[in-house]
């Protein structure tokens, strides 16, 4: 009981934080002149920290009873409860708003997913619209926190592997050996990308509230868009070219960028292992939709073909989200392509989702090794990543990880079927969801919005955003009956 109270007192505590976020849109409510909104957000934010507040204060004394395996169960109710908290703002100043549809977009941006019900974002109060890209912002930097300081201390994620397994830059991926010190250098490097994005953003043409809010949502790798018709709106090669440059950076291990910036050597990015094949990955698959989409005439031009499939490529391997035009209408290998990279191409540490490129290539390189050893019975290959021997507990680990992640997919996926959605919708929505990817295919597919979902589908597609995002065992272990034995 001790430890429910202590949980309970970190949440009030999250929550008293949370909602002191919500000065940010009343101040850009005032300044634009949007008295509606600034009263939804007053009130919503005034309720978020009195119920804070009162659920710290009544615990504090349980603080120090916080333990290890707790980590799990706060983790789960930190996300559920927090994204709650932000999906009250969006019902007060968007009255039409169901509460399923709010929770979905507080979710979608927490999670970085990019994924929404809104149309007519562009004549959305600024306030919302920021508050949107706030939700990414701060879910992206929850995110690279849980993975590096918090989840390894559980033994879930891979951070843990390069600690000790991963040569090269990588080594430093703990930073410090406190997990405060660790997330303050982390939100050092965040908010510094971040600051370099947004005047890239302007200084290629886009305006300053524009810039403000798609450096939000690049950097955390989620897909909001002030515009309804997304990046397309803007018709810039230099905005997409910038944006595509950030979301590579973004995608890579924070940790990483740590110890470049640290060492001041750009060679760091090459001896990381994640990063060479994140961006091996990302040029093939750019060079392979490149082909299929000239063979196939969907373009006017070879420059023209280029400027889109890499960007939309780039956007759906790092799970970003954002679009420039509807590559549902390629030929069907393109998006399901772009699909398939979004599981598997960015890195661990990251604000991306899916698989994730260390787990990617653990199940390629034990694949070989099986099929070596059913060929040599006596041998003993070590599993090996850049030279780095990979323990076999670790091996087995991201096998029953990848295997939980396909057949969750397969068990939603089934989920949707059997409300009637159509197979290509259920299953790109489940996908993207899952990988907090953003927009899917059919129904869901890059220009139109997961608006016309029924409420049961919508909270699929929840559920899933929300799994994805907290690596799937930190969730479904609470469903085991060795969770709560004492």
């Amino acid at each position: 009981m001790r430890s429910v109270f202590a949980i309970t007192h970190v949440l009030g505590s999250l929550l008293m934080l949370f909602g002191a976020l919500f000065l940010v849109p009343v101040i850009t409510g005032l300044v634009n002149g949007e008295a509606e909104a600034v009263r939804g957000f007053v009130f919503t934010g005034i309720v978020t920290l009195v119920t804070g507040g009162v659920l710290s204060l009544a615990t504090r004394r349980y603080r120090d009873d916080l333990k290890a395996r707790n980590g799990y169960l706060l983790i789960t109710l930190g996300w559920l409860l927090v994204a709650g908290a932000a999906a009250m703002p969006l019902m007060a100043v968007l009255p039409t708003l169901s509460f399923t549809d709010a929770y979905f977009e507080a979710m979608s941006g927490l999670t970085t997913t990019g994924s929404t019900v809104l149309s007519g974002l562009d004549s959305l109060p600024h306030a919302v619209n920021l508050w949107r890209a706030l939700l990414h912002w701060i879910g992206g930097l929850g995110v690279i926190v849980m993975a590096v300081a918090v989840l390894p201390l559980l033994g879930v994620g891979g951070m843990q592997v390069y600690r000790a397994d991963t040569p090269g830059a990588v080594k430093e991926a703990r930073l410090t050996p406190r997990i405060m010190e660790t997330a303050k250098l982390l939100g050092i490097v965040y908010c510094l990308l971040t600051g370099v994005c947004i005047g890239a953003l302007t200084l290629a043409g886009m305006g300053g509230f524009d810039a403000l809010c798609h450096g939000l949502s690049v950097i955390s790798l989620g897909g909001f868009s002030t515009h309804d018709r997304n990046i397309a709106w803007f018709h810039s090669g230099r905005i997409e070219t910038v944006m595509a440059l950030c979301m590579l950076l973004a995608a890579v291990n924070f940790s990483t960028h740590f110890a470049a910036l640290r060492r001041g050597d750009l060679a760091v990015y090459r001896k990381d292992p994640e990063a060479r094949w994140m961006i091996t990955w990302i040029v093939v698959g750019i060079a392979v939709l490149v082909t299929v989409t000239w063979a196939n005439g969907v373009f006017g031009s070879f420059g023209e073909s280029f400027r889109h499939v890499a960007f939309s490529l780039v956007t759906s391997a790092t799970t970003s989200g954002f679009t420039t035009v509807d590559y549902s209408a390629w030929p069907l290998f393109a998006p399901m392509w772009m699909l398939f990279m979004s599981c598997v191409a960015s890195c661990t540490g990251s604000t991306g989702g899916g698989i994730k490129v260390f787990r990617a290539l653990v199940l390629i390189k034990q694949s070989f090794r099986e099929m070596f050893v059913l060929v040599h019975p006596q041998a003993v290959l070590p599993l090996k990543i850049s030279g780095a021997v990979i323990p076999n507990r670790i091996v087995y680990s991201v096998l029953a990880f990848i295997f939980v992640y396909f057949m969750t997919i397969v068990v939603l996926t089934f989920a949707l079927l059997a409300s009637n959605l159509d197979f290509i919708s259920s299953f790109s929505a489940v996908v993207a969801s899952i990988n907090n990817s953003g927009p899917g295919l059919g129904v869901v597919g890059p220009t139109h919005t997961y608006g016309s979902l029924t409420e049961y589908q919508t909270w699929v597609c929840t559920a899933a955003m929300f799994l994805g995002r907290v690596e799937l065992f930190t969730a479904l272990v609470l469903f085991t009956r060795a969770f709560w034995r004492k």
